[in-house]
């Protein structure tokens, strides 16, 4: 199984650039059982950022299994979110924009 670290860097390896023209977003990852990141997304670029990001616009809150598995696509995210394994804190409306920034 794939670390923490190498499933958010694989995440970064599928970004959408063009999605991502003109947008100026901070993605926080909260893995419960891991470490903390951000994908900072700004203007068709994506950096990653390993520890808390206090300026995240949405937070994701989750363990590793469950990122690891809406990373592969085993997992779909909202089935995850309604399961309760995976929550939000900021605004929610953003974390939907990752399965277009960061596709499957």
């Amino acid at each position: 199984m794939m670390s923490t670290a190498d499933t958010v860097k694989s995440m970064q390896a599928r970004f959408n650039a063009d999605a991502a023209k003109g947008l100026d977003l901070i993605f926080g990852f909260d893995i419960t059982d891991a470490e903390k990141y951000a994908l900072i997304v700004k203007d068709g670029t994506c950096e990653l950022q390993q520890g808390e990001n206090p300026d995240a616009n949405v937070t994701l809150v989750m363990d590793s299994e469950t990122l690891a598995g809406i990373v592969s696509g085993e997992t779909d995210g909202m089935q995850a979110f309604m399961g309760g394994k995976l929550r939000t804190e900021g605004d929610m409306m953003l974390a939907m924009k990752l399965s277009e920034l960061f596709p499957a």
